[in-house]
């Protein structure tokens, strides 16, 4: 009888970290999906592909500064032509889920340099570093970005 109640415990118990587990695994895997639209945009910005960069724009889009989905484009339009080659590296990652929308938090330096790996392509030619604050939202099961706003890192003495 004992042996009977224990194996029904110890079911319960391995049931319960299986579902403990499964739900920690699908939040990880939200955060990798977010991150892989991070590095989708980052990789269109440097191959300059307004569109690559746009399949990852929400329609709706709107920001702190007051750009829209169209203006945000033009934006992207300006960089483009201005900056001849454009790098970036992105630090300090932070992703936060709840449900279906995410916040990341990220920090790019961004260069105008060739991106051949070496320490010089860090150092920022005439763009520089940002602070990045994303808004996403899930939208039939791809993660969109509806929201961002940055600012320059200015470098303390």
């Amino acid at each position: 009888m004992y042996w009977e109640y224990m194996k029904k415990i110890m079911a319960i118990v391995i049931l319960v970290l299986c579902i403990s587990a499964s739900l920690a695994c699908h939040k990880e895997d939200e955060k990798e999906k977010v991150k892989k639209v991070i590095a989708a945009v980052q990789t269109a910005v440097e191959e300059k592909s307004i569109r690559g960069v746009t399949a990852h724009i929400a329609k709706d889009y709107r920001d702190p500064q007051g750009n829209d989905f169209e203006t945000l484009r033009a934006l992207l339009l300006g960089y483009f032509f201005r900056y001849p080659k454009i790098s970036g590296y992105i630090t300090h990652l932070d992703i936060s889920i709840d449900g279906t929308s995410a916040k990341t938090t990220l920090k790019a330096i961004l260069t105008s340099g060739k991106k051949t790996g070496s320490v010089s392509d860090v150092v920022p030619e005439q763009l520089g570093v940002y602070r990045f604050d994303v808004g996403f939202r899930k939208e039939s099961g791809d993660w969109m970005i509806t929201s961002a706003r940055w600012s320059e890192v200015i470098p303390q003495d």
